[in-house]
């Protein structure tokens, strides 16, 4: 039996997808300053006694942030599919994230404040995933058969863009001037503090419009009044029944978890590496940093039509082929000109694949378990998300040199790009409850 799923008319659709997509503009105020490139410096620069301990200490706060994720993240997913409170929890989640943002502006430049700001980070941190399972979740609420890829890859263009425009609002508003907006100055790290009020806001009104014009999924009709306990005594054999029968679920799920630590440890290393090993001043890095969002996004744009043409699995191949290609040769020639062309190529296919992963494994999922295989996605990437960062540092520990890390991060991409290559693609046969697992949606 087809469980329904709201799929409304292309003409109908225009307004649930920018309100979906408009969300992800919003939360990458948390992804883009508070934790990779502003509050995370802020912290382990100005609060903490000194860089090395502070950014030892933020590693072990986000690494237990990591471990509860992948403990919980496949069983909240699975009680939002249950009960038809998919956007609830999305919007729990989402007031949980801006409130911890919010909270940072109590955090001064004293090391008495380091622990409130890894613990709201690391807080913040997890329920930023356990709303981006939902709200990845929530794809085919907003898209068709036929559209699925573009508008994944419109959604992820979205985030990417949001992180620029906030991004640079910051720098100029805040950041950069000696007096910034409401006459804030670098005085008691009065500038960084006020960024958090400033990203806690920016996430606040962009998330607004998806509660109100994407509508709710229908409830999966699976027990949706279990304790946590049967939730985890039901996803232990859902997992054993998807090793039974859609065995090609779960190898993706594995293979895509490597190649996505891969890219994720690109974008984590991208300034260190502009920095340490081609000279990058830090403005420069920063101006690197925007231009790569707007290559991300571009490619996420355009990668999602070709998507839909072709199917996920040509965009992510396509794009480890090309990245491993670039990858190589970034590695392998010097100049700051080889990092500026290299590093924006490899931020265009970074994109599309990953837009191209969300909609490979919405093609193979269930209707009304979308919530459950997102929170198993999150799941495999953390359970993995020691690869990359182990690879670079494994690699510079054993050569000596920071450019043989970034041999490290590429060979995790040839990895992922081996393991996915054997995952038969998503088929042309409806998704239905019966035959989610050997003929999902059309690639």
């Amino acid at each position: 039996m087809t469980l329904p799923v709201s799929t409304p008319t292309p003409a109908r659709n225009r307004r649930p997808l920018f309100a979906w997509a408009i969300w992800d503009w919003g939360s990458q105020a948390f992804n883009t300053i508070i934790l990779t490139f502003v509050f995370t410096v802020y912290l382990t620069d100005a609060v903490a006694t000194d860089p090395d301990s502070g950014s030892q200490a933020l590693g072990t706060a986000l690494t237990i942030a990591g471990a509860i994720v992948a403990v919980l993240a496949p069983v909240t997913g699975q009680r939002s599919d249950a009960s038809g409170r998919r956007k609830l929890w999305l919007a729990v989640h989402s007031i949980i994230v801006i409130v911890c943002m919010a909270a940072l502006f109590f955090v001064r430049p004293d090391p008495s404040y380091l622990l409130l700001g890894l613990a709201l980070i690391a807080l913040a941190s997890i329920f930023s995933e356990f709303a981006g399972v939902n709200y990845n979740a929530m794809l085919m609420q907003v898209s068709t058969r036929e559209t699925i890829g573009r508008v994944s890859g419109f959604g992820w263009g979205m985030g990417y863009f949001g992180g620029l425009v906030a991004l640079v609002a910051v720098l100029f508003a805040f950041v950069q001037p000696d007096v910034g907006l409401f006459g804030v100055t670098s005085d008691d790290g009065m500038d960084i503090r006020a960024v958090a009020v400033f990203c806690a806001a920016w996430f606040a009104v962009f998330a607004l419009p998806l509660f109100f014009f994407v509508p709710e999924a229908p409830a999966s009709g699976d027990a949706p009044r279990r304790n946590i306990i049967a939730s985890y005594v039901v996803l232990g054999k859902r997992i054993a029944r998807m090793w039974r029968n859609e065995r090609r679920t779960l190898w993706f799920l594995g293979a895509s978890a490597i190649y996505r630590d891969g890219l994720a440890a690109v974008f984590t290393f991208a300034g260190v590496i502009a920095a340490g090993t081609f000279g990058f001043s830090s403005t420069e890095v920063i101006i690197f940093a925007i231009a790569a969002n707007l290559t991300a996004g571009l490619g996420a744009i355009f990668g999602g039509r070709v998507d839909d043409r072709l199917g996920p699995k040509t965009v992510i191949v396509g794009g480890l082929a090309s990245l491993l290609v670039v990858g190589v040769a970034i590695t392998s020639l010097e100049g700051a000109v080889v990092f500026w062309v290299g590093g924006l190529i490899l931020a265009t296919f970074v994109g599309p694949i990953q837009s191209a992963s969300r909609t490979f494994l919405a093609r193979l999922t269930r209707p009304g378990l979308e919530g459950e295989a997102f929170g198993l996605y999150a799941t495999m990437g953390r359970a993995v998300s020691f690869a990359g960062p182990l690879a670079f540092s494994g690699f510079i520990s054993i050569f000596g040199t920071q450019r043989a890390g970034m041999a490290g991060i590429v060979l995790v991409l040839f990895l992922g790009l081996v393991a996915v290559l054997g995952v038969r693609p998503p088929g042309q046969a409806p998704r239905t409850a019966d035959d989610a697992g050997s003929s999902p949606l059309p690639g």
